[in-house]
C-alpha cells in the first residue's frame, strides 16, 4: 500500500515541571515501582529544570529527516507521536483519520531489537488501531536498524574526534559502549522465535556496531592499535530482585580503575539523543563515579542530527516510502513473535515484514 503519512514515534517527557510524577507514572505504571523511587528520579529532572529535552531533540530529528525526505522527492508528512506524553499516539491516529489519512507506516527512535525498542512501540499502535476501531487506520512499523550504515560513520566518526582530542597524559585507555539495561528475560525474548541464541540480540547488536565504530574511530584518529572496548548497561529501573543486563556502568569503571586504566571514553551507542538518562547516568552518576575512584572521563555525543546518520535514515526510510513492497534488507526483521513480553499479550500493529 501507498502510505498517507510517516508516524515518528518517540518515548516523550515532562516539558515543564508540574508533568514530571505525571510521565514518571505512565512510564513506571503496572511495574510495580515504589513512589519514593519516582520521587528520587524525578529529582533527575528537576535539576535539569523539569524539562526533558527529549522532546526538542525529537522534533528538530523530525523537522531534519522530512527535509532530507523532501529532497528526495517523498512528500511524505512526518508526524511525531509519543508513548508517554503528548502527543500521544492514539491522539495522533485519531487526527491523521479524521483528516483521511489511514495509511501509515511508523518508525521508532530506537535501533535495536528489545520488547521496549520495538514491541512495545508495535504494542501502542495496536492498542490504538484497536481503540478507533472503524476508522479505517492500517499501520505498518519498520523493523530497527542496527547495522544502518550511517549509524556507524556518525558514531565512528564523533568518537574518532575524541579519541584525536585525548590528553597526552593517558597512560590506559577504555572505551565503554553503554547501552539502556533491560530485564534479562526481555533480553532473551528479542528477536523472532526460533533464531535466539545463548547470547541475546538485543547485545549481540550492539556489540556488532561498537566493534564496527571503534576500528572505524580509531583509523580516523590515527590509532596504531585499536583502544581497548568493552560493552556496558546504565539507567536500571527495575526491582532489585529482576535480573538486568549487566555490568553497570558505574561498576565497569570502579573495576577499570582497579586494572588500571586512566581514562575512559563513554559512548551512549544504544541511545540516538542526548536526553535526561544520558545526560544524568553518564554526565554526572558516572563522572562522580569516575572522580570518586580517580578516573578521568570523556563522553562522546549521541548521533543526533549528525548528517550522515540522517542521510542514512532518510535513505532507509524512503525505500519503504516508495516502494511499498520492500522487503527488509539483511538485519532488519521485525515478525508477529518478535520481542514478546512474556508477562503481557496485547494487540500489535504488524511489521513491514508480515511474515517468514
Amino acid at each position: 500500500m501507498s502510505y498517507d503519512a510517516l508516524v515518528m514515534l518517540g518515548f516523550g517527557g515532562p516539558e515543564h515541571v508540574d508533568e514530571v510524577l505525571p510521565f514518571l507514572e505512565r512510564v513506571t505504571a503496572g511495574r510495580g515501582i515504589p513512589p519514593e523511587r519516582l520521587i528520587e528520579v524525578g529529582q533527575h529532572y528537576l535539576t535539569l529544570g523539569g524539562v526533558s529535552p527529549i522532546n526538542a531533540q525529537n522534533r528538530a530529528l523530525r523537522t531534519a529527516l522530512a527535509e532530507r525526505l523532501a529532497a528526495r522527492g517523498v512528500e511524505t508528512e512526518v508526524v511525531l507521536a509519543n508513548r508517554n506524553s503528548p502527543p500521544f499516539v492514539t491522539d495522533v491516529l485519531r487526527e491523521l483519520a479524521g483528516q483521511g489519512r489511514t495509511k501509515l507506516l511508523a518508525w521508532a527512535t530506537a535501533a535495536y531489537s528489545s520488547y521496549s525498542g520495538c514491541r512495545q512501540y508495535r504494542e501502542d499502535l495496536g492498542l490504538a488501531v484497536a481503540e478507533l476501531a472503524g476508522a479505517g487506520i492500517e499501520v505498518a512499523k519498520v523493523p530497527p536498524f542496527p547495522e544502518l550504515p550511517g549509524l556507524i560513520e556518525a558514531a565512528s566518526d564523533l568518537l574518532g574526534r575524541t579519541l584525536t582530542a585525548l590528553p597526552a597524559e593517558v597512560t590506559r585507555l577504555q572505551v565503554m559502549f553503554t547501552t539502556h539495561s533491560i530485564p534479562v528475560a526481555l533480553a532473551a525474548a528479542a528477536g523472532p522465535e526460533g533464531a535466539r541464541t545463548n547470547d541475546d540480540l538485543y547485545s549481540t547488536q550492539q556489540r556488532a556496531v561498537a566493534q564496527r565504530v571503534i576500528g572505524e574511530a580509531a583509523s580516523r584518529a590515527g590509532l596504531s592499535e585499536v583502544p581497548e572496548w568493552t560493552l556496558v548497561y546504565q539507567s536500571r529501573s527495575g526491582a532489585p530482585h529482576i535480573p538486568w543486563l549487566e555490568p553497570d556502568i558505574n561498576d565497569a569503571i570502579s573495576q577499570a580503575a582497579a586494572a588500571g586504566v586512566s581514562d575512559v571514553v563513554i559512548v551512549p551507542i544504544g541511545f540516538l539523543t542526548d536526553h535526561v538518562e544520558v545526560i544524568w547516568d553518564l554526565d554526572t552518576q558516572a563522572r562522580q563515579t569516575a572522580e570518586s575512584v580517580g578516573v578521568r572521563t570523556h563522553r562522546v555525543p549521541t548521533v543526533g542530527t549528525h548528517p550522515a546518520f540522517l542521510d542514512s535514515l532518510a535513505d532507509f526510510l524512503a525505500g519503504y516510502l516508495t516502494d511499498p513492497g520492500r522487503t527488509p534488507g539483511p538485519g532488519e526483521f521485525c515478525f508477529a513473535d518478535c520481542c514478546a513480553n512474556p508477562r503481557s499479550r496485547r494487540p500489535v500493529a504488524p511489521g513491514v515484514q508480515l511474515s517468514r
